[in-house]
């Protein structure tokens, strides 16, 4: 078996050969696109344990050591009361990839397991408060997150079939409660199936989502919003190849004159009967 420098090395060829056109190339264009390094930077990359923040984690890594201006890199685990097997294969996978993680505890877990409504939203905004404040004790001034294009157009549809609102997963946040801190997602332009295929090629598993609830009850999970919305997405692609990428562009597609109403950035309600005297 190959040790674990050869091993990690060969992770990384693959994005640089086989998976470049489909990942590295799409993860630099959005890096570009949206902004979202610059000089100077300390970045905390946040790693759940899942292929999304691994794959970020290895990107990340690779990009520092090829990038024209510096930038600090700080990889943080938050486990928030992971069972044993769970935490021992993010540090084995990390170890594996040559990421130098640094693990801290939270306990969320406990907080939401006794909570009926929402618990995934509330462990959600529990984990992200957490690795903010990690983050800014580490002198960061960023957070990024392992989101990907298909988490953003699914988050698109969802408001609107189940919030009744046109809303996106931003590439780019500025934070309201930590000040001076930012969020990014570099893997906005990234496809799901692309990091899938990286990881089978390379023989890697990682974590799902280990939280008790799931780990308790499939049914639960697979009734989920997001995974309603999964399944929608693939229905249509069916008849509509393009349906992703027009999913994607209706927000970066959008004419104020057409809405019936909108809400600026200071929340005041704007009507499209404005335009007509009365």
């Amino acid at each position: 078996m190959a040790d674990r420098n050869t091993f990690s090395a060969e992770c990384e060829r693959s994005l640089q050969r086989r998976f470049r056109k489909d990942i590295w190339n799409r993860f630099t264009k959005g890096i570009k696109e949206y902004r979202l390094f610059s000089e100077g930077d300390r970045i905390a990359v946040c790693i759940s344990g899942g292929k999304d923040s691994m794959l970020l984690a290895k990107l990340m890594q690779m990009l520092q050591r090829h990038s024209d201006f510096p930038f600090e890199l700080r990889y943080i685990v938050m486990d928030p009361g992971y069972a044993p097997a769970n935490r021992a294969m993010i540090e084995e996978n990390s170890q594996k990839l040559e990421i130098p993680i640094e693990i801290f505890d939270s306990q969320i877990f406990d907080s939401v397991y006794n909570i009926e409504k929402n618990p995934c939203y509330l462990c959600a905004r529990m984990r992200r408060g957490y690795l903010y404040a990690k983050a800014k004790e580490l002198g960061c001034n960023k957070i990024a997150l392992g989101h990907h294009y298909d988490d953003v157009i699914e988050t698109i549809l969802m408001s609107m079939l189940y919030g009744g609102q046109i809303q996106n997963m931003m590439p780019r946040l500025t934070s309201t409660n930590f000040e001076g801190m930012e969020l990014i997602r570099p893997l906005y332009l990234v496809r799901e199936e692309s990091i899938i295929k990286w990881r089978d090629a390379n023989g890697l598993t990682f974590l799902r989502c280990a939280c008790r609830f799931t780990e308790q009850s499939e049914e639960q999970e697979s009734l989920s919003k997001r995974k309603e919305t999964k399944a929608l997405i693939r229905e249509l692609r069916k008849t509509n190849p393009r349906v992703e990428k027009n999913i994607f562009s209706s927000v970066s597609n959008v004419s104020l004159s057409q809405l019936i109403e909108y809400k600026d950035e200071a929340g005041e309600r704007h009507s499209f009967l404005e335009r007509f005297p009365e």
